[in-house]
């Protein structure tokens, strides 16, 4: 018999951050989100994406044994923006057991509706920043700190219990030593305009770019976004967090920054190191994972483009291409295994036309559910 318990004490809480990483133990494709970030989940202080979100996470257990668990949230923000009375659910983990799976969503609905919601849809996550959709193909590629593994009997459950597709993402591997050629004519062209547009990236620091365009930094991220599926913009004292975050873990080599004439950031590139083969050793501990990230950081053998955003308003101008060119040039003059691209959703046709002039392979999907009651 499967036992349905709401997570309120710490040792709940650990059991419900520590539960994937039992059941992924064996998996050489999954990458553990940090336990204590699963384990402050619902802590204002401690998680600021949570805002004025609501949050309620479940257990699943059979014969006293953690078998499954979930999170499901209101995102008070999004329901008000889009006129919805919608309950997320998230950090959705279970054996393959359908009794274990349906009553766990059956636990976030009845919660849903207990707090006046009318759908459940997910895996949807506080914001933009957190882990998004359920794998659907390719399965046997490797996960990035930004995205969620799963093995594929989750999304054969989703479709027995009738939840129908709502968002979809793309995930691609690729070539930037290979790119459209007309990218470097458009930069070179870009480049001998007097000002116009440049990137601060070849000549400043992270922390510096950070302290004096932060604000603009964000504006672009918002603007670039705000069209997207769900998209929340980050601001306050989430985007202060965020920013020192990237200060920490950028490898400014492999970061691209364009303002224009009046000092705007108008198009950006994020290429993180990628860290998943230190989290899976270190099984999501911080501390264990402190140091070979720091390596990592600094002598990456692998990348994955976290984001890349363009102003609307300067989309037809060639900054992008000015983006990518630096990033190629830089490439050719690196020992870089592997590059992949995190999630872009299928209807942002206007990045997914953008990586066309790059040699590109699909290597994974993803998707969100819904369903009424």
């Amino acid at each position: 018999m499967i036992e349905i318990v709401e997570v309120k004490t710490r040792k709940q809480l650990k059991q419900f951050a520590i539960f994937p990483i039992k059941l992924y133990k064996d998996c050489p494709y999954y990458v553990p989100s940090f336990i204590s970030d699963d384990i402050n989940i619902c802590d204002d202080k401690k998680n600021l994406s949570k805002g004025t979100s609501d949050v309620k996470c479940f257990l699943a257990l059979k014969d006293g044994e953690v078998v499954g668990r979930i999170a499901g949230i209101i995102v008070n923000e999004s329901n008000k923006k889009f006129n919805e009375k919608n309950v997320r659910f998230n950090r959705f983990d279970f054996i393959d057991d359908v009794e274990v799976s349906s009553k766990l969503l059956e636990a976030v609905i009845n919660w849903g509706r207990e707090m006046g919601m009318n759908r459940i849809h997910g895996p949807w996550g506080f914001n933009d920043t957190d882990r998004e959709g359920m794998l659907t193909t390719g399965f046997d590629e490797y996960s990035t700190y930004a995205t969620a593994y799963c093995y594929p009997y989750y999304h054969k459950h989703m479709e027995q219990f009738g939840y129908e597709k709502e968002s979809e993402w793309i995930e691609h591997r690729a070539d930037f030593k290979r790119i459209d050629p007309r990218f470097e004519k458009i930069a070179d062209i870009i480049s001998k305009r007097d000002g116009q547009f440049r990137d601060i990236a070849l000549t400043m620091k992270v922390k510096d770019i950070v302290k004096k365009y932060g604000d603009s930094f964000f504006d672009c991220y918002n603007r670039a976004y705000s069209q997207l599926d769900n998209y929340i913009p980050l601001e306050g004292d989430l985007k202060e967090a965020t920013l020192k975050q990237f200060a920490t873990i950028i490898n400014v080599k492999y970061f691209s920054c364009i303002v224009d004439k009046n000092d705007r950031v108008v198009s950006f590139i994020v290429n993180l190191p990628y860290i998943g083969d230190v989290l899976r050793k270190a099984k999501g501990r911080m501390l264990m994972a402190a140091l070979p990230l720091l390596r990592t950081i600094k002598h990456p053998k692998k990348l994955e483009l976290a984001i890349f955003a363009v102003d609307p308003d300067y989309r037809n101008s060639g900054v992008h291409a000015l983006a990518l060119n630096n990033l190629s040039k830089t490439l050719q003059k690196c020992d870089i295994e592997d590059f992949v691209l995190d999630p872009i959703l299928t209807t942002n046709l206007h990045m997914l036309n953008t990586l066309q002039g790059i040699n590109i392979t699909e290597r994974a999907r993803r998707q969100t559910y819904k369903k009424d009651f």
